[in-house]
């Protein structure tokens, strides 16, 4: 079983964060992670995503995999890449969302910086997740400054899953493809349930992979 994750910005440290995170997760399966040199520093908004698909989609096209992974939380280019893809194509916002739902969860999203807010929001509605929705909030934190992971970085993220659980959620979704190295970390020091599309994806990837291969 061979999974690509997609990091549909051009920050390799990401990429490279994203693929442990995922390896992690599922130990015994091949993947490897690809970075879109050719888009933004980071994805902050719509402009962003625009600019990043047709390195995306270019990306799609060149993998060799079961199962492809868009990683970015705004499951950039998604459908486009699902039309594109011989194989299932998954995106980290869309995992985390259904693992939510498939565990009983009611959840919230703390994502990074506002203009990140309005794209998930219709996300979530647009895949039918809204009714599980207990609202979305931005850290205000910089998607690299949450991929460097410093302690002043992790500890407002903590503050923010906190506040995001008082909103009524049973679980906190990781609105950040930079937030999946930082899971271990942020549930020990908030106790709150949390889910990150990385590693949903990579479990989720493989169910897929298998299910057209069974």
């Amino acid at each position: 079983m061979r999974l690509v994750y997609i990091n549909p910005n051009a920050t390799v440290s990401m990429t490279e964060g994203i693929v442990a995170a995922a390896r992690a997760a599922c130990p015994g399966t091949e993947i490897h992670g690809v970075t879109n040199i050719d888009g933004p520093p980071a994805i902050e908004g719509p402009a962003d995503g625009e600019r990043a698909v047709p390195g995306v989609l270019a990306l799609v096209e060149a993998a060799r995999a079961d199962a492809i992974v868009i990683a970015c939380f705004d499951d950039t280019g998604l459908a486009a890449a699902q039309a594109a893809a011989r194989c299932p194509v998954l995106g980290i916002g869309q995992s985390a969302y259904l693992m939510a739902v498939l565990l009983g969860r009611r959840f919230a999203v703390l994502t990074s910086v506002a203009a990140a807010v309005p794209v998930i929001e219709r996300n979530i509605a647009a895949m039918g997740f809204a009714g599980q929705c207990a609202g979305v909030r931005a850290s205000g934190l910089a998607v690299l400054d949450i991929d460097a992971g410093t302690e002043p970085v992790r500890a407002r993220l903590a503050a923010g899953i906190l506040e995001a659980q008082e909103s009524g959620a049973q679980a906190v979704v990781l609105g950040c493809a930079g937030m999946a190295p930082l899971r271990g970390d942020l549930a020990a020091r908030t106790g709150v349930a949390l889910i990150d599309g990385v590693a949903a994806s990579a479990h989720l990837s493989v169910a897929a992979a298998g299910y057209l291969t069974s």
